[in-house]
């Protein structure tokens, strides 16, 4: 768990409940797109610990349109933020609109937002633009009493963005998921147990070990969990992880 600042959790403590009373009261009143986005920078300042005047810009352009907003740390560059209006939901349109913004400018990082919902979103530009999103959180749902939140919420603020916390808990969200946790179950010291209690408690039970871990994999678990490419990059550091593990194994061993 990272270390929060004290500057960081005091901005917390201090502003977070009256922006929750703000955007929710935006949110119902359905308020137009400009009125979200001069409540998101407000946010960002006062929440998150941005200047601004020197570091949030407005409608910053990209080709011939424009993003609602960016943050420039020392003059450069380091994340877009797009701003929907607080009455709307976030669609998938919307997410595929601030993907292209930040391939475009090189940025890895942007933010989806409503004032009310906030979307990190972390983008790979390689043979072909894909993303994958590593944080989200509801505002009027966080509390500045809960650690978990505040860890939640310290990627978006300036301490995280400057002190790399977006990259950790960009690893993080990389190992804790449905992906390896499918792997993880789908292999064989899991389905070996699985098997031993099922015999246990059925004793006339016959099952194979493969015939279990086909029924685990494409029946209990849910096909995308199991299959593409990250289910493929999970199940691969997986197996890196089990190789550390008995390399360890044996030094130790050699050693005794």
């Amino acid at each position: 768990m990272t270390k929060l600042p004290k500057k960081f959790v005091e901005r917390i403590m201090a502003d977070l409940k009256k922006y929750q009373k703000i955007a929710a009261a935006q949110q119902k009143a359905d308020v137009a797109e400009a009125d979200t986005v001069t409540l998101v920078k407000d946010i960002l300042a006062d929440i998150f610990g941005y200047d601004k005047y020197e570091e949030l810009t407005s409608e910053h352009q990209i080709k011939a349109t424009y993003c609602d907003l960016a943050v420039k740390i020392g003059g450069k560059l380091r994340l877009l933020i797009e701003v929907k209006s607080a009455g709307s939901s976030l669609a998938d349109n919307h997410l595929r609109q601030v993907i292209d913004y930040g391939a475009h400018q090189g940025i890895h990082w942007v933010i989806l937002t409503n004032a009310v919902e906030w979307r990190l979103i972390r983008i790979y530009v390689a043979n072909q633009i894909s993303h994958e999103e590593v944080c989200r959180f509801d505002l009027a749902g966080v509390s500045p009493k809960n650690q978990d939140h505040l860890q939640q919420l310290f990627p978006f603020a300036k301490e995280g963005l400057t002190t790399d916390a977006m990259d950790a808990f960009h690893q993080q969200a990389q190992l804790f998921n449905k992906f390896t946790v499918a792997a993880i179950v789908c292999s064989e010291p899991v389905v070996s147990v699985v098997r031993r209690e099922l015999r246990r408690l059925f004793p006339d039970l016959k099952v194979a070990p493969e015939n279990l871990a086909t029924l685990i994999a494409e029946e209990v678990i849910k096909r995308e969990a199991v299959e593409g490419d990250k289910a493929k990059e999970a199940s691969a550091r997986i197996n890196k992880a089990l190789k550390k593990m008995e390399r360890a194994k044996r030094k130790e061993a050699a050693i005794v």
